[in-house]
């Protein structure tokens, strides 16, 4: 039953150095994109989101049950 003894210290900084860089890689990922790439990103969510805009039925006034989602 004797396991190996842990310095609690020691256990929590390199539990936060983890951390740290799971954190960095997130920002090196979300923050790290050249100009290019986030403005062919943009353009991309527009036509995106303009085709989804497009699919969308406009409601009629004979037919009140269709305003309902």
């Amino acid at each position: 039953m004797s396991g190996d003894v842990v310095n609690l210290r020691q256990f929590r900084k390199r539990n936060a150095r983890a951390e740290k860089e799971k954190q960095a890689e997130q920002n090196r990922i979300s923050f790290g994109r050249t100009k290019a790439e986030k403005s062919l990103t943009d353009a991309l969510n527009a036509k995106a989101e303009k085709a989804h805009e497009q699919g969308r039925r406009e409601p009629t006034a004979d037919r009140p049950d269709e305003t309902k989602d």
